[in-house]
């Protein structure tokens, strides 16, 4: 079996289409990113409402998301780090406004949910904002007319 170096990852094999190198890191970051909202939002639950532990979780995990996207996945691109930041503000716009909704949604038909249930709602919630968010940089924010 051929042992493949850091430097011919999967990831930057020779022969591996810019798509596929994007939706790999974008995956990667996307679970990661995913993990770490459910994390602090199940850690501010306990002390903030669901819409306000939604936010304060969502507000950091988008930062450090964009961050690592436009260095990772869509490295190479000429867009600047603010307008990049910035155009994801209209991303955690729609994304709050699911994750949000979601849990909102939730607790009017069983009010008296934990903050673990809840946790579990914003999971499936935030992936299918990741996927809309990963349409939206590659062909606008990061499109090719920026690389």
């Amino acid at each position: 079996m051929r042992r493949i170096s850091a430097r011919h990852s999967i990831l930057t094999r020779p022969g591996r289409t810019a798509l596929t190198r994007e939706v790999l890191w974008f995956v990667m970051i996307g679970v990661a990113s995913t993990v770490v909202q459910a994390l602090l939002y199940w850690a501010l639950r306990h002390e903030a409402s669901p819409v306000l532990a939604d936010f304060a979780s969502l507000a950091v995990v988008t930062v450090l998301n964009t961050e690592a996207n436009r260095r990772l996945t869509f490295r190479g691109s000429t867009v600047r780090v603010l307008q990049a930041h910035l155009a994801a503000g209209g991303l955690f716009l729609l994304a709050y406004l699911v994750t949000s909704g979601a849990v909102l949604l939730l607790r009017h038909y069983r009010p008296t949910v934990s903050p673990a249930a809840e946790t579990l709602v914003l999971v499936p919630s935030f992936a299918l904002v990741t996927v809309v968010r990963f349409a939206v940089l590659r062909m606008v924010v990061f499109s090719r007319r920026h690389r």
